[in-house]
């Protein structure tokens, strides 16, 4: 059975949503150690230098960019806009389209 680029794009988008719930953890607890003292900070400063802090800030930020996409294509269809097949392609396309050029961008300014 091959299942069609809507429903991986709507299987990704959970996925997406799992790694955001638990990449905040990650997030807060960086937040919380940098605000604790100076030598707290200068600590995750140090941390977020080296290559796989800034893999896994791109990986979030990768996540982010694409549940957000889409979450806005999912609300789109609730006003009933591309709730057609073709539509539901176009949009899943353009998601995957407009996530893989955010992503790099987003790269160029993590790295």
């Amino acid at each position: 059975m091959r299942l069609p680029i809507t429903a991986w794009t709507s299987i990704s988008h959970r996925i997406t949503g799992v790694i955001l719930f638990f990449g905040t953890a990650l997030l807060l607890w960086g937040l919380d150690s940098s605000l604790r003292s100076p030598e707290g900070y200068a600590a995750v400063q140090d941390c977020l230098t080296s290559p796989l802090a800034k893999l896994v800030l791109w990986g979030l930020a990768a996540a982010a960019i694409y549940h957000s996409l889409a979450g806005v294509r999912h609300i789109i269809m609730d006003f009933g806009i591309g709730e057609s097949m073709e539509g539901g392609v176009l949009g899943a396309r353009l998601v995957i389209g407009l996530t893989a050029v955010l992503t790099l961008i987003a790269g160029a300014w993590i790295w």
